[in-house]
């Protein structure tokens, strides 16, 4: 298990060790807050060198500068603070100078962490670039990511809720985003490790077996970024809660901007349900992926 205080911001893995599919460590360190209401996923925003947050659902809450007994004097909703990160305004929360989209209509989602962008349809939710999101096990007590993702999209945020008060969850329909990939590992591994760690957190804990995952296939984004592909996807995930559902997920691994290690882009989501992000409509947004200059 890892331990120690990740720099914020970073999006990968710790050096050293093969990391289990199941059991990828995010990219944050300690203290581990209070888990508040959900379980599907968690968001996190890291401000500057603060790392002190508070998950709850999707929608979660931010504290800055304090640990439980901030929590319970000043709670914020999820990716607001008092001092925000970087410049926003209310179409567009990315930082100022943000590059353009090459889908007319569409907006651009940036990790200028890890130096890469893409475009997502309008309605698409994007968070800051400080953003991270996770799943952790069901009811683990330490809640220990099993994957993350930072500067997230997310398609319909609440598109299912359940529960209520403390312990409401609430379920996005799709989000997709960017992230470091363990220094040893393999294209095809660390690309089959996303998928399968995405669909098994969210579609159909506890039961690994209904998880299948496609071959690996080389694929060329508009940009001419070259990396490796895999797809996977759910059948007959249990559904005992208004929110369950079958899920997909394609994870995209490539060289990062120095060439010298390995970003993941992974896109997830419900499937065989009303609404289902289309097919189509994810191929073209992995299309868009690209890289940009990080920040030195």
């Amino acid at each position: 298990m890892w331990q120690g205080q990740q720099p914020p911001g970073d999006g990968g893995y710790p050096q050293g060790g093969q990391p289990n599919p199941y059991q990828q460590p995010g990219p944050y360190g300690p203290p581990r807050p209070p888990r508040g209401g959900g379980n599907r996923t968690k968001v996190i925003a890291i401000a500057a060198a603060t790392a002190v947050v508070i998950a709850a659902g999707i929608t979660g809450f931010l504290v800055l500068g304090g640990g439980k007994d901030a929590e319970a004097k000043d709670p914020k909703p999820a990716g607001h603070s008092t001092e925000p990160t970087a410049p926003a305004s209310a179409d567009n929360p990315r930082a100022d100078g943000s590059p353009k989209p090459v889908v007319p209509g569409w907006k651009v989602v940036t990790n200028p962490a890890k130096g890469v962008a893409f475009d997502v349809p309008p309605e698409w939710d994007r968070k800051q670039t400080d953003w991270v999101t996770y799943v952790a096990e069901k009811d683990d007590p330490e809640d220990k990511p099993l994957v993350a993702m930072m500067a997230p999209a997310l398609l319909n945020p609440t598109w299912c809720s359940s529960g209520s008060g403390d312990k409401k969850e609430n379920m996005a329909l799709a989000a997709a985003g960017s992230r470091s990939e363990h220094a040893g590992q393999e294209p095809e591994a660390a690309a089959r490790a996303n998928v399968e760690a995405w669909i098994y957190g969210f579609y159909t804990q506890p039961d690994k077996k209904k998880i299948k995952s496609g071959p690996a296939e080389l694929y060329t984004t508009k940009s001419g970024l070259s990396g490796t592909l895999v797809t996977a996807s759910s059948s007959g995930a249990p559904k005992k809660d208004k929110c369950d559902s079958d899920g997909k997920a394609t994870a995209f691994v490539f060289k990062n901007p120095k060439g010298n290690e390995y970003t993941s882009w992974t896109i997830f989501g419900a499937k065989g349900v009303k609404d289902e992000l289309p097919d189509d409509t994810l191929r073209k947004i992995l299309s868009t992926v690209r890289l940009m200059e990080p920040p030195k």
